[in-house]
């Protein structure tokens, strides 16, 4: 598997996240490899998107997105769940991509025993759950994912054809005229 080099991740941010569709996220983790692979996504950017968290600023929660294109920036949403963030665009523009749901592909039982649960159906299909099944918390916040080990995205062995679906984003207030979301149509582990 190829990992995705920076300069993937230099480009505008909603290119990107289109382009991250298709891709395996990967976690490796106490001697095993957890594949998923990328169905949802949503891009935020900060210079004009009221819904990013640096819209208003730099600060110690997203200095992260300030920082170089490919590193991992990873919040707790609502003091509850992790979710996994891509950055992109030059470094000191702030962007990133939400990685929202992915197709589990590899290492399933350990997923389903990370979130406890006995079923494929939700075990990934949202940010939080996805985090979860993948052990992805706030000590990778900042983890360069251009790497190739712990956390990182690979191309796959060959290129899947398949329809991209685009909508606003979910769970926000502001930014909504924002086509942002995207996904793989009629895959059963977009989220919603």
């Amino acid at each position: 598997m190829k990992v995705i080099p920076r300069r993937f991740y230099e480009r505008d941010v909603v290119d990107v996240a289109r382009d991250l569709l298709g891709k395996l996220l990967v976690r490796e983790i106490e001697g095993k490899r957890l594949v998923g692979k990328i169905v949802e996504v949503e891009a935020y950017r900060g210079r004009d998107d009221p819904a990013s968290h640096a819209y208003r600023g730099r600060t110690k929660r997203n200095e992260v997105m300030f920082g170089k294109p490919g590193l991992a920036y990873i919040y707790l949403a609502y003091g509850v769940n992790w979710c996994l963030n891509i950055t992109a665009e030059p470094e000191g523009e702030p962007a990133a991509v939400l990685i929202r749901a992915v197709e589990p592909l590899e290492g399933l039982e350990d997923m389903m025993t990370n979130r406890g649960v006995n079923s494929i159906k939700n075990l990934t299909n949202g940010p939080g759950k996805l985090t979860k099944a993948f052990k992805i918390d706030g000590s990778l916040n900042g983890w360069d994912m251009t790497r190739g080990e712990l956390l990182y995205v690979t191309y796959p062995d060959k290129k899947e054809d398949f329809e991209i679906g685009v909508s606003a984003r979910i769970g926000i207030k502001a930014g909504l005229d924002k086509l942002w979301r995207f996904f793989i149509k009629d895959n059963p582990f977009v989220s919603r």
